[in-house]
């Protein structure tokens, strides 16, 4: 590796980080600000133990020994490599009209289409970001995800590096999608990516990420922080593949504002890690704003997935839609976790709550933790629950046509996350296809 810091987080470390990015002074401002509170505040009380989390045991900043490209052809061979092999170029050239890869803490390739520079969008790293268009960042930087937010999104708001900064003016709708790729391929690295959407009115974008790291014998902490903000009459979809190995500790933060007749869909997909905490959050602030999160998780031995969404009604006439899937097997632990508010003033709102779970076998489990507040009386909640088992008569009839056991289940699985998959690019489907088959 080019840089390498040595394990353990403080100011100095702090102050490293920022004088290697040659940042502004406010933004090192927030970074020793965030740092305070990181180390004031407690772990959760609730979910998953994570008191056995060490923080010197991590080293907070690793890139590679490498200068970011434009250019797929002009990156080091070794990392092209580790990309080839993940069908990361492929996907790009196919489909998509911006890309940004990341490899450990730094974005050492980046492209955007030109048809869309032209017209004022602005798809850089947020390190670029910082520099090139600071006084946006500065407006919009930590107002969704506060540096006293919590204590993971504090230690992002402390040692973040790379992550992606996505502008779309007013009136521009883009069809094809954009792309961030996360790799973690350091032992003992910690990832802390910062991501930045700002969807002006009557705009449109799909942005997709997608996070991988090879198994070691060490854990490695991911920390991400996403902020969104969803203008009014746009339209964001966040599609997440996330393809942890499993010694990774996945605590995320991610939050959406959405104002009048705006609408958010998180699409989230969490397959491995070793702990798995996140809840894409969407405020529906104005009037007749829609937020709608579709997310899958499997588990394993060893694995667990607490994952699922928020929805905070503010604006009158909003609506919320929450599809949670979850596959447990070989001793997994898959559960869900939500949060509904519909406040006071947010009348004539509703919301729809599906949680269904899959237990493969007798050692696994599925919980269901929903958390469910309305402030009004002409406002509605719905919620359903299912935990079943794979459907012995489908098996059987699958059996019945040559096809053996493993196959079938997988067919079986593949048609109960169906909400997941129909919504993906037909690419995206494939490859995640392709990792279940794997992983189960």
């Amino acid at each position: 590796m080019g840089n390498e810091f040595k394990k353990g987080i403080d100011v100095a470390i702090i102050k490293k980080i920022s004088l290697l990015k040659h940042e502004p002074a406010w933004m090192l401002e927030q970074r020793i600000d965030a740092y305070k509170n990181f180390i004031k505040f407690k772990n959760p009380l609730w979910g998953p133990d994570l008191s056995f989390i060490d923080f010197k045991d991590y080293i907070y900043y690793s890139s590679p020994d490498t200068k970011k490209s434009d250019t797929w052809e002009n990156v080091p061979e070794k990392i092209k490599a580790t990309f080839k092999k993940l069908n990361i170029p492929e996907l790009e050239a196919k489909t998509l009209s911006g890309v940004n890869n990341q490899f450990d803490s730094e974005s050492i390739y980046h492209e955007t289409m030109e048809e869309f520079t032209s017209k004022g969008v602005i798809f850089c790293s947020m390190d670029d970001a910082v520099k090139l268009h600071s006084e946006i960042v500065k407006k919009y930087f930590g107002k969704l995800v506060s540096n006293n937010d919590n204590k993971y999104a504090a230690l992002n708001s402390a040692a973040w590096s790379g992550g992606s900064f996505i502008y779309i003016p007013k009136n521009l709708k883009i069809e094809k999608p954009l792309q961030s790729y996360f790799r973690i391929n350091t032992k003992s690295v910690g990832q802390f990516e910062r991501t930045l959407i700002i969807v002006e009115e009557n705009s449109q974008i799909h942005y997709i990420e997608g996070c991988t790291a090879p198994i070691y014998d060490k854990n490695n902490l991911h920390a991400a922080v996403v902020e969104v903000f969803v203008g009014k009459n746009a339209t964001v979809r966040y599609s997440t593949i996330q393809n942890w190995s499993d010694n990774v500790l996945n605590l995320v933060t991610k939050r959406a504002v959405v104002e009048t007749n705006g609408y958010m869909e998180w699409i989230d997909g969490n397959i491995g890690s070793k702990l798995n905490m996140k809840y894409p959050a969407t405020i529906l602030k104005g009037d007749n704003a829609c937020g709608k999160c579709i997310s899958i998780a499997t588990s394993k031995r060893g694995v667990v997935q607490d994952s699922g969404a928020k929805m905070i009604h503010i604006g009158k006439n909003t609506k919320s839609y929450i599809i949670s899937k979850s596959i447990a097997g070989g001793g997994g632990n898959a559960s869900y976790r939500g949060l509904i508010n519909i406040t006071k003033n947010a009348t004539n709102s509703y919301s729809e709550v599906s949680c269904d779970s899959i237990i493969l076998d007798q050692q696994s489990r599925s919980d269901t933790y929903p958390t469910e507040i309305i402030a009004n009386s002409s406002s509605f909640i719905k919620h359903e629950a299912k935990i079943t088992n794979l459907d012995k008569e489908k098996m059987y009839y699958i059996n019945s046509r040559g096809i053996d056991c493993k196959q079938a289940q997988h067919l079986l699985i593949m048609g109960f996350i169906a909400p997941f998959t129909d919504v993906l690019p037909i690419e995206y489907a494939v490859e995640l296809n392709h990792l279940l088959h794997l992983y189960f």
